[in-house]
């Protein structure tokens, strides 16, 4: 996990100029942009040593306090401190077990099929669809098999069929809003679930298919895939803006369920509704 944590605190160590933090810059041309670490020592009350070791991966135990007073020199957000935690402090690796496929549990899948007018999925722990009503289907992937996210070999994949699926593409309105995000999501479940091969294999997928992703998986952005409003431009219903919310199902290993809805009496209300009738016709 060293090389994650060192690259995140580089990266956040590079967004920040001395001047930021009250330092004097005196002019001079630096090497590296950002704040160096000794620097940085400095403004967390540590030594430039013990920084260097902890940014190498080497200080396991660090305290509470400096984790803390690096994250407020960094000027990290609360996704980003959490990130931070969990790359300074890695779970002790145990034996791995055979991995069964994701489920969703019976209820759950009631659940989203009683929400019929609505489009409402079910994601996986790495953004796996494991389960959609037919809106969620129609908005999202119609270009897919309806009974995809049943075959765990060949489920579709949220990220994965942002950056790889042209279909997919096309109907976000601001693509690259919606890939930020996701990539940020990413990377926080990456610091909670470090080394896992399921998750490497996605990772390795999407960075040789797409330059783009390379990019932003590059940057070291964390952020929650917490509720937006996002604008689609649907092929067959043109265009609506259609708001977000996940809830995270606390007994099924970091499932999350998305619901799309749309302002009531609005344009987006009545296509969504022109979308349900085309699903049930």
């Amino acid at each position: 996990m060293a090389p994650e944590l060192g690259d995140f605190l580089r990266s956040r160590r590079a967004r920040l100029q001395p001047e930021d933090a009250g330092l004097p810059s005196y002019g001079e041309r630096r090497r590296v942009p950002g704040l160096r670490r000794e620097e940085l020592a400095q403004l967390a009350g540590v030594s430039a040593g013990y920084y260097t070791r902890l940014e190498q991966g080497l200080s396991p135990n660090a305290s509470d306090a400096v984790l803390d007073a690096v994250a407020r020199v960094l000027r990290l957000d609360q996704d980003e401190r959490a990130h931070l935690y969990a790359l300074a402090r890695p779970k002790p690796k145990t034996r791995r077990r055979p991995v069964s496929p994701e489920r969703v549990r019976p209820g759950v899948r009631l659940m989203i099929e009683s929400m019929g007018g609505v489009p409402a999925l079910v994601m996986g722990r790495f953004l796996d669809v494991l389960g959609w009503n037919p809106m969620a289907h129609a908005l999202l992937a119609g270009h897919l098999d309806l009974e995809a996210p049943d075959c765990p070999d060949d489920r579709p994949n949220i990220a994965r069929m942002l950056f790889l699926d042209a279909h997919v593409r096309d109907l976000y309105v601001d693509w690259t809003q919606k890939a930020r995000a996701t990539v940020a999501d990413l990377r926080l479940i990456g610091g909670r679930r470090t080394g896992d091969p399921g998750l490497n294999a996605l990772i390795g997928e999407l960075t040789l298919g797409s330059p783009e992703f390379a990019t932003l998986w590059a940057a070291h952005a964390v952020g929650d895939c917490g509720g937006a409003t996002r604008a689609y431009q649907h092929p067959l219903v043109g265009r609506m803006e259609l708001m977000t919310e996940f809830m995270v199902l606390p007994d099924d290993d970091g499932q999350r369920v998305a619901v799309f809805n749309a302002e009531p009496d609005s344009p987006s209300e009545a296509a969504l509704r022109l979308l349900a009738d085309l699903v049930v016709s």
